[in-house]
Order: structure tokens, then C-alpha cells, then sequence
């Protein structure tokens, strides 16, 4: 059975980690093994040694992004987690509910194997700045989140946001930022940033000196809209800005030790993520379920989860191509991503990264087909 808690999160020390190899795909039916293991063939039974090498790898730890919110990057792992996907590979998963900014410095440190982020470009910041080995392994959306969402009085355009202050949770996605440095706006320089408590956007906006405040397009506009507040969202694609959501990442440090675990721990997660894309209202009632069970801190509702999800879905639908398994990675998109990023300096010294360090996409496409779906056993 696989196992969920909540605990407190105490940020680590990043460690620097070697570069190991991950294994790759091949177009049989099956997906490539790793050494002497066998392979995945589907409508065939799981390999017993496979199933063994998996056990070994013993607990692998999932910290979410946002409490068990039925987000991207979240609900395809709640969702594989409910339907026994893991447990069917072998894979004893643990699911701790987290916040994706407290996530890196945890997974560098070895006290979670997998972890959701905020966004590829948040996950490579993180990297370069601290030295560490993470590697994106699955990206449900192929367009930032964000949206940017202004006080009608406050602002009308985004040079009106000069000498404003936007208040933030955690820092500035890194979509939003990108669009004000576009703008010709530098944080800091141009307006000012300051921290907001909890996540209630109604609440954030009767705060009379914070001007603007930026959300997910699938979660606070709705809230907002819900409840009557009027607000000018701007929204980063709108505005020609590349970007990513619903990002998972380990290290390669974890992948070369435990290759068939991070590889089946990938093939479970696509296959939560195409059910839950299914079934939207399904995997937000699993997610909601788990949100209750631990309290509910965040005070998240049915109805604002299933809008959450619906959001999403529908994103990661129609920006994913044909005959491709929703959450592989993109590496022509994330290299334009961190290429528009770093032309406005989002990385600052580190210049523009190149998306291929980064990320891992042998995985997930070495357990989907030619026809995009999840190489599955019987």
C-alpha cells in the first residue's frame, strides 16, 4: 500500500552530485531495460528481476508543490498512487505534501527521490545557482501557468506597475518576471516585491499597498472571479513568453543508482497523468481526498480543485503534439524557454543554460511508443 504524510520541511544543504548514465528507448513494443534487466513488454508480465531491482531502491519519496492540490505535477502521482500503479511495478512510493520552492535544496540533499516543480526554468535556476545535479524527468504543460493579476485601478497596462509593490508567495514565477524584464521592469529597480501569508487571493488584494499579485491561470483568477473582485490579468503567453508547468525532477545521481525504479517510476506517472486527463473529476476527488485527510491547512475545496484540474488538463491537452505521451519532455520548447530567460538575464551570471543539462527524456520516452501511449504490463 502506498504510503502519504505531511511533515515539516527544513531546507538542506545542496551537495554537489556526479553525472551518472540513465537509460534510453527503442521502438519494439518494449521499453530498453537497464544492463542484465529485463525489459517491459507490453501486455507481458513484469519481469521478477525488474520487480527486484525495484524493491531494492526501497522508499522512494514524492514531495508535492502546493499541499495535495490537483495540479500538474501533483495529481498525475496522486492519481497513479490511488490507482496502484506503483505498487504494480514494484515501487513502494511515499507521498509528503511540500511547497515546490522548498523542494530542490530537499531532493539535492537525498530527503526526496522525486519532487514536483514550479517550472523547468525554476528547477534550472535552482541547478546553476547551487551546483547541483537535478534532472527534469516529466513536463505536463508546454506554456507557463502564470498569469499576473492587477488591481483595474492600480494599473491598466504593465508600465503602470512602475513604482508598485506585487506581492508574492514564496518569489516571482519565473514566467512573470521574464514578461516585466520584457517590459523594460526590474525588480527591485522598478517596482518592489514583498511576501503575502497564505494563498487567498481575495485576502491578497484588500491589502491596500499591494497593486498586483500573480497566480496560477488555474486557480486564483477563478477565485477572484467567484467571489466578485475585479482584476487585469496579464498573461505571460500572451505577451510571446515561453514557458513550462507541471515539472518533476530527481537527481542523475538517483536515476544511475536505482535505473529501473526512476524508469518505472516515470512509466506509473505518465500512466496517472493520461488517466487523470481521462477522468478529470476522478483525479481531483483523489487529490481532495488526501487534502482532507491532512487537515486541509490550505483550505482547498472540491470546487476549486476540480476548476484547478479542468484548467490544466485542458492545457497540457491541446499543447501536447499527437502520438506523444502528455509529460514527456519537450527539448526543442525547453530550450527556447531558457533561452528567452536568459536573454533578459533570469539566470544572471550563468548566462543562457543549455536545456539538454538539465533534463532527462530517455525516460519517459523510453516507456511510451511510437503511438504515445505508456508501455504497460499485463
Amino acid at each position: 500500500m502506498v504510503r502519504w504524510a505531511r511533515r515539516s520541511l527544513i531546507a538542506a544543504t545542496a551537495a554537489t552530485i556526479l553525472l551518472t548514465a540513465a537509460c534510453g528507448g527503442d521502438d519494439d513494443g518494449g521499453d530498453p531495460g537497464t544492463d542484465d534487466t529485463p525489459i517491459v513488454v507490453a501486455g507481458e508480465a513484469f519481469p521478477e528481476e525488474r520487480c527486484d531491482a525495484n524493491r531494492e531502491a526501497g522508499t522512494i519519496t514524492f514531495l508535492t508543490g502546493f499541499d495535495f492540490a490537483a495540479a500538474a505535477s501533483i495529481v498525475e502521482v496522486i492519481t497513479a498512487d490511488s490507482l496502484g500503479y506503483y505498487e504494480e511495478l514494484c515501487l513502494d512510493v511515499e507521498i509528503l505534501s511540500s511547497f515546490s520552492t522548498a523542494n530542490y535544496p530537499l531532493v539535492a540533499g537525498g530527503q526526496g527521490q522525486f519532487a514536483s516543480g514550479g517550472s523547468f526554468s525554476e528547477v534550472v535556476n535552482f541547478a546553476l545557482t547551487s551546483g547541483t545535479d537535478l534532472a527534469v524527468v516529466t513536463v505536463a504543460g508546454r506554456t507557463p501557468i502564470d498569469t499576473l493579476m492587477v488591481k483595474p485601478d492600480d494599473a491598466g497596462s504593465l508600465d503602470e506597475l512602475s513604482g508598485t509593490t506585487i506581492g508574492v508567495k514564496g518569489k516571482l514565477p519565473a514566467s512573470i518576471e521574464v514578461m516585466l524584464l520584457q517590459a523594460g521592469l526590474e525588480n527591485g529597480t522598478d517596482f518592489d516585491t514583498v511576501l503575502v501569508d497564505g494563498f487567498d487571493p481575495v485576502a491578497h488584494f484588500a491589502i491596500p499597498s499591494i497593486s498586483a499579485v500573480p497566480g496560477w491561470k488555474s486557480n486564483e483568477p477563478g477565485r477572484l472571479e467567484r467571489e466578485g473582485v475585479p482584476f487585469t490579468a496579464f498573461d505571460p503567453s500572451s505577451a510571446g513568453v515561453p514557458g513550462s508547468f507541471g515539472a518533476i525532477f530527481t537527481t542523475r545521481s538517483f536515476i544511475g543508482e536505482h535505473p529501473t525504479a526512476a524508469e518505472d517510476f516515470v512509466r506509473a506517472t505518465l500512466r496517472g497523468l493520461a488517466a487523470a486527463i481521462d477522468d478529470p473529476e476522478m483525479a481531483s476527488a483523489a487529490a481532495v481526498d488526501l487534502v482532507e485527510a491532512g487537515g486541509n491547512p490550505n483550505f482547498l475545496s472540491l470546487e476549486g480543485e476540480v476548476f484547478r484540474w479542468a484548467v490544466e488538463a485542458e492545457l497540457i491537452a491541446s499543447t501536447t503534439p499527437a502520438g506523444v505521451a502528455p509529460g514527456t519532455p519537450d527539448l526543442a520548447g525547453l530550450g527556447a524557454e531558457v533561452t528567452a530567460y536568459g536573454e533578459v538575464a533570469f539566470f544572471g551570471e550563468a548566462g543562457t543554460p543549455t536545456a539538454a543539462d538539465h533534463v532527462d527524456d530517455s525516460l519517459a520516452r523510453g516507456v511510451t511508443g511510437d503511438d504515445g501511449r505508456v508501455i504497460w504490463p499485463e
